[in-house]
């Protein structure tokens, strides 16, 4: 019969058959896309394809849309559910919140197109929502603090959408998504603060034991979760109290990659109070059936994060399997680092700014070969010698047009000359040569901006006030810059935080008051 290859294709998954039974019935009742066939029942892409394949001819096929043809329907109606589903709780009070709904599906709509190289794979706005009232119904928000380890899926705008109560603080590798919370948070008066940080090398010292809870849907490698779940860790003002909640998916076919996350968790300290399945729906990621579960986690203890490895996606130049830049490429920037001619060349280093880097050295030369776009600016910032080279994509945003290296060098004018050398020493890459502006070239306001980018590590608060008082030669005293300062931002959040903490939109703000303020 030809309904055979389908019921042996449904023996073999035995009990676990019920999910591809739901695939089914969504083919027998109307046209829908493999995305779709994908993502309702949550089954992955290749078991799909697998049961279009046993239908075989008795399928009807329009462009990228399925149906079981009419004429056949009847023969597989032994084949699907045959009952009803478990009604999801939280799914059923969607329809409760249809102002939510349309607000997040519009803010879906206008956000930042993902990016392959950071694992961004959209969640539906309704998993957006459903996040935000299952964390509502679960915990007692209104005046507790959620920190969001990376927002691609805007779950914070979310959240607050649900309870305006609730305090959250967004910390992301992407600029662009940060600029974008910013305003969106501010149209609607919500309590959301945004922070710059790449995971890989810290978080930033305001945020770190600050949470009650944390939420994160991280790259979904064993060591993208270690590194993500670790930083959670660290955030949580209380572990003992305090929930890290993640996102994770993998497919039913290789349940040994579950297994290693899981592993990895646990080496952590981690407690599965529970783990909710299919939780989080996607658009895309079908291989794992364009779901991912809930993972709520009670922490043991604090434990050290170890020292995290750059590769922990699944794509590009930072993926697991990544292999860098060759050997001529690391020659020809250390070559083309500027350097005292009696200092000896630099030796390449890897990215990182939780310190000022360099210290002591009279140049430095950086591997940012791998840079998803905001390195390269913070690198610049970290950078304690007056001179440095780093190698960059040649498609990186700040290199690859006229306007991304003008809106680069007007943030470090004050500090350092730049010149972008395309194409070298190859098509994959771009070396940027950084070089000292001398300070007797600036005016005031440029000098009270130079002295700023030097301490960037600093409390910009601190720093700002020391500022003001190093350029004007000690014509402004500390109170008198302090006045300024209220004058110009007020009791502005961003004082307690390190300008290399700063979303780069912030700083692009900041840096023109900070020169105005001199006066």
């Amino acid at each position: 019969m030809a309904t055979e290859p389908v019921r042996a294709l449904l023996a073999e998954r035995g009990a676990h058959a019920r999910a591809l039974r739901r695939v089914v019935d969504l083919l027998a009742d109307d046209w829908h896309t493999l995305a779709e066939l994908v993502r309702l029942p949550a089954v992955p892409r290749r078991t799909v394809q697998e049961l279009l394949t046993a239908i075989g001819d008795d399928l009807d096929t329009s462009g990228d849309r399925y149906r079981l043809a009419p004429a056949h329907a009847a023969d597989y109606a032994g084949f699907g559910v045959g009952g009803d589903d478990l009604v999801d709780p939280f799914g059923a009070l969607l329809s409760r919140h249809t102002a939510q709904l349309r607000a997040i599906l519009a803010d879906i709509a206008d956000v930042p197109p993902p990016l392959a190289a950071l694992d961004h794979v959209q969640a539906t706005a309704e998993t957006a929502l459903k996040r935000a009232l299952w964390l509502d119904n679960t915990y007692d928000l209104a005046g507790r603090t959620l920190l969001c380890l990376g927002d691609h899926d805007l779950t914070s705008l979310a959240v607050c959408s649900v309870n305006p109560d609730v305090s959250v603080v967004v910390v992301d590798v992407d600029d662009r998504l940060l600029e974008y919370v910013d305003g969106r948070a501010a149209e609607r008066g919500f309590a959301i603060r945004t922070v710059h940080a790449d995971f890989r090398f810290g978080l930033p010292p305001a945020v770190l034991e600050t949470a009650d809870l944390v939420f994160s849907d991280p790259p979904y490698t064993p060591e993208g979760m270690a590194l993500f779940a670790g930083r959670a860790v660290e955030a949580l003002a209380d572990p003992g109290r305090g929930r890290v909640l993640l996102a994770h998916g993998f497919s039913d076919r290789t349940p040994a990659l579950g297994l290693k996350v899981q592993q990895e968790l646990q080496r952590l300290g981690l407690v599965f109070e529970a783990i909710l399945p299919a939780f989080h729906r996607f658009d895309g990621a079908q291989a794992i059936g364009s779901a991912a579960d809930l993972y709520v986690c009670r922490p043991t203890s604090r434990r050290p994060v170890a020292p995290a490895r750059t590769s922990i996606y699944t794509h590009g130049p930072q993926s697991v399997e990544a292999s860098g830049p060759g050997s001529k490429a690391l020659a020809a920037l250390v070559d083309l680092a500027p350097r005292p001619e009696s200092s000896p060349p630099p030796k390449p280093r890897q990215p990182g700014w939780a310190e000022p880097v360099g210290k002591g050295a009279a140049s430095l030369a950086v591997d940012l070969s791998g840079d998803p776009g905001p390195w390269l600016l913070r690198t610049l910032l970290a950078c304690s010698p007056g001179r440095m080279a780093a190698l960059v994509p040649n498609n990186h945003p700040d290199v690859a047009s006229e306007k991304g290296q003008k809106g680069l060098a007007s943030l470090v004018g004050t500090r350092f000359a730049l010149r972008f050398l395309r194409s070298t020493p190859d098509g994959k890459h771009c070396v940027v040569v950084a070089d000292q502006v001398l300070a007797g070239t600036l005016d005031t306001g440029g000098l009270a901006v130079r002295e700023v980018l030097v301490r960037a590590h600093g409390k910009l608060g601190n720093v700002w006030r020391e500022a003001l008082v190093t350029a004007s030669r000690g014509a402004v005293t500390k109170r008198e810059a302090r006045q300024r300062i209220d004058e110009a931002v007020g009791d502005s959040d961003d004082l307690e935080l390190r300008l290399v903490d700063l979303p780069r939109h912030r700083i692009a703000a900041l840096l023109p008051l900070i020169a105005e303020s001199a006066g």
